[in-house]
């Protein structure tokens, strides 16, 4: 169990990331291949990326990654700099500035008992040699695991944050942190828990707490290890079965039928479409995909005057969602 202890003033810095972040997506999707977990979610997905992999000839470049960032209790933080950073050129900046003494430090706790693997020893080394085949390494992994399925991982981390923001906006930081699952999150008493691979308190002391929702997360939360660090949490986002498989010919339509989509409605309002599966506010909609409301509500509205969302009133606010003509569109029909 983890268990964060927030002070007086904590709940006001308590901050939540705009979008997941591209190095940790990149770290829980390399642990998801190592493992079973979430099989009828994951397994396709598992299925596919090998293959890719292979093709690709990217087998021994991901055995390597897998030496820096194996399934375990014990990651090193270096990988994982950003505060939710969807931009790959920052967040691998951010990896490859890595201080030598920190390298060294970190690679050490992850092979206290057993010589390192030649490929981690040359990163914790530090040579600019090793750095550069780590960039590289993580840009070919990303190209084949997650860069296909991204616009599945944008409209489900899209979808929660939209739910976060509304209640935020409904009951403020307490009604965010209230607002998730609890056999997820489970906020009481000032103090924030989860499950965990060990007993460990994190206390903020005044500093802000970051959650940073995750596509590639499962089962629970992950924290950073050094307690030094500015805290992050990062959490899963729900899913469900068979929303990573990419089809193939004869199947449901891919990636290349909402790039039409885009083409058709524009890159805009073509999101707005897909993030409606549920009802969600105008709010909820400006809030994930970083739109303002106004322009949120006239998204909304064209799309409503065309048949493809449909609009009803609850209370003070107008929910919005898909409707079979929108799903149809969506879909390829």
């Amino acid at each position: 169990m983890l268990r964060i202890g927030f002070g007086a003033d904590d709940l006001n810095r308590l901050r939540v990331s705009a979008g997941s972040d591209f190095m940790w997506e990149v770290v829980l999707s390399l642990q998801l291949l190592q493992n079973r977990h979430a099989a009828l979610v994951f397994d396709p997905w598992r299925r596919q990326v090998r293959e890719g992999l292979a093709r690709a000839g990217l087998n021994r470049m991901t055995r390597a990654l897998m030496e820096v960032s194996p399934f375990a209790s014990y990651f090193p933080d270096f990988l994982t700099p950003g505060p939710g950073t969807p931009d790959p050129d920052t967040g691998l900046d951010a990896v490859l500035s890595t201080p030598r003494r920190r390298l060294r430090r970190e690679l050490a706790r992850l092979y206290p008992d057993r010589p390192m693997p030649p490929g981690a020893r040359r990163l914790a080394e530090g040579g600019s040699e090793a750095l550069h085949r780590l960039g590289t390494a993580v840009r070919a992994y990303h190209a084949v695991a997650v860069a296909p399925y991204k616009t599945i991982i944008d409209r489900a981390v899209g979808a929660d944050l939209a739910k976060r923001a509304d209640s935020a906006l409904a009951a403020g930081a307490e009604g965010l942190l209230g607002s998730y699952q609890p056999e997820l999150l489970s906020w009481r008493d000032g103090r924030l828990e989860c499950g965990y691979p060990f007993d460990r308190g994190l206390e903020l002391n005044g500093r802000p707490l970051t959650l940073i929702p995750s596509f590639f997360c499962s089962r629970q939360p992950v924290a950073l290890a050094a307690p030094e660090l500015s805290p992050v949490l990062v959490y899963p986002v729900p899913l469900a079965p068979g929303c990573l498989t990419l089809p193939g010919p004869g199947g449901a339509p891919g990636p290349g039928s909402v790039e039409r989509l885009y083409r058709l409605l524009g890159p805009t309002r073509a999101r707005v479409l897909e993030l409606l599966d549920r009802p969600m506010s105008t709010s909820g909609i400006a809030a994930a995909l970083h739109l303002s409301p106004a322009n949120a509500s006239r998204h909304a509205t064209v799309l409503r005057e065309a048949g493809l969302v449909g609009s009803v009133r609850d209370g003070h606010r107008v929910l919005h969602r898909r409707t079979r003509l929108g799903e149809a569109l969506l879909n390829g029909a």
